[in-house]
């Protein structure tokens, strides 16, 4: 990069594509890559490897960003599709280090850019940069990448490796947000009968019966489920495919009035508006992975039309 070429520019000549991906600076510091093709079109931020937007062609955003959303170092912004790795939740053995890990607030780099031949939706790939900060909350040898394939579904591929000596153990979710017209409507299928986690008041097991309604705030890890969920939404008449593979359990999340209150960067009635339907490996599901070994948690997202 040159002297007088700004970051998003040395970006653009060597991975933006015309017409299709180009870089750009949100706010001082924070580079966000916006994809446009025939299919969809989605904004991605190289802080977390944080999508932030997908929108297929025809359909409201079904990545769900808060209106209130802040572009800041170091902190997630509030929607799209945080990375929590290498651990979900408070970390067990010190609760004083970030929730949901480091990397969701962390620089990546771009490895690659392209169109998908055949499908004609655009790939993203991006790495996580290990500092001597996160080397000493995660000192494992280890890699990470995400692989985004934008498109009319939109995919999205972690994968983890181990380049040490020694096997490590981790936990791990992509965190999306998902936007619905009206969360008192929106029903979640594809839980039926599997035990989760509750989360909310003090930390109860129980096993879910029929599909998930909601009317309060609602925090659950679903254990032990490869299933794909579908996001009832009959406000916006569609139906939002949840599939995945490489995860075992379902994070389900929906702050309600109160919490988002407290948050304070969902908007005026914002909660209404999102739920998190999280892929993860979480709670009981773990992941253990031996030295050169790799593991890859990958989710398809569509939408359909609902009955």
């Amino acid at each position: 990069m040159s002297m007088d070429q700004t970051e998003a520019e040395a970006l653009n000549a060597q991975f933006g594509i015309e017409d299709q991906v180009s870089f750009r600076e949100q706010s001082p510091g924070f580079i966000v890559i916006d994809i446009a093709n025939a299919q969809a079109t989605a904004a991605l931020a190289l802080q977390g490897a944080q999508l932030l937007t997908w929108t297929p062609a025809g359909q409201p955003a079904v990545v769900w960003q808060s209106p209130e959303a802040r572009f800041v170092d170091g902190k997630s912004v509030r929607g799209g599709v945080p990375v929590c790795w290498p651990w979900f939740g408070a970390r067990p053995d010190d609760a004083t280090l970030p929730a949901h890990g480091f990397v969701r607030t962390a620089r990546w780099e771009v490895i690659r850019t392209a169109t998908l031949a055949g499908s004609g939706a655009t790939r993203v790939e991006l790495r996580f940069l290990h500092s001597d900060a996160t080397r000493r909350m995660w000192p494992h040898r280890s890699e990470l990448e995400l692989h985004v394939d934008i498109g009319s579904t939109l995919e999205m591929e972690l994968i983890s490796r181990n380049t040490g000596a020694e096997a490590f153990t981790m936990t791990q979710a992509l965190h999306t947000y998902f936007a619905v017209g009206d969360i008192r409507q929106t029903r979640v299928t594809g839980l039926d009968g599997c035990d989760y986690l509750d989360k909310v008041g003090e930390e109860q097991r129980r096993r879910q019966q029929g599909p998930v309604t909601f009317s309060g705030e609602t925090d659950r890890i679903y254990v032990d489920t490869d299933a794909d969920c579908l996001i009832e939404d009959p406000h916006l008449q569609r139906r939002i495919r949840v599939s995945k593979r490489g995860s075992h359990s379902t994070v389900v999340w929906n702050p309600w009035i109160e919490k988002a209150d407290r948050l304070g960067d969902l908007g005026e009635d914002g909660y209404l508006h999102m739920v998190c339907v999280e892929s993860a490996n979480a709670a009981d599901d773990r992941v253990t992975l031996e030295p050169g070994n790799e593991y890859h948690l990958a989710v398809r997202y569509s939408v359909e039309a609902l009955d």
